[in-house]
């Protein structure tokens, strides 16, 4: 075990942790942060989606030394002071959750997706998405929700 620094929704934290120990397990056990689901363990089904940085990664495969000196946002960091993010008030408008085991991992993916393009066209969304799985099936609902978000974060 060592001590390993790492900033995780605007906020620094120091945990003890072996290097190559999944962010997974050190978001939900040393940080009590259970958004990021535990899922295949593989990272195929996106349902531990976080941000690190710019970019939408799996917790489940990715070593926590791999994210020292990047911000890591997760589903509990995208509130911002009281008010939901477009994008899970957009879930809860269109309904876009059914068991909601997959939502956080989707509202990650699909955050970073508007991030890098603001006005994603429907085959965006869905090339977007790509490795995030729905169990339930609520694909239509979730790119509603993806494209609402879209337009109130664009006025278009």
């Amino acid at each position: 075990m060592m001590r390993i620094e790492l900033t995780v929704n605007g906020e620094r934290h120091a945990v003890n942790a072996e290097p190559d120990q999944s962010l997974l397990s050190v978001l939900r056990e040393a940080l009590s942060l259970t958004g990021a689901k535990p899922g295949c363990g593989e990272g195929e089904c996106g349902a531990c989606t976080v941000r690190v940085g710019a970019n939408a990664v799996r917790a489940c495969t990715t070593p926590v030394s791999a994210v020292v000196g990047h911000a890591v946002t997760t589903i509990e960091g995208l509130e911002q002071d009281g008010h939901l993010h477009p994008l899970q008030q957009a879930f809860l408008d269109e309904g876009a959750l059914q068991c909601g085991y997959c939502t956080p991992g989707m509202i990650m993916a699909a955050a970073v997706l508007l991030d890098q393009m603001p006005a994603p066209s429907v085959d965006d969304i869905v090339r977007g998405m790509q490795g995030n799985i729905c169990r339930c099936g609520g694909y239509p609902r979730i790119i509603a929700a993806i494209r609402r978000a879209a337009h109130t974060t664009t006025g278009g």
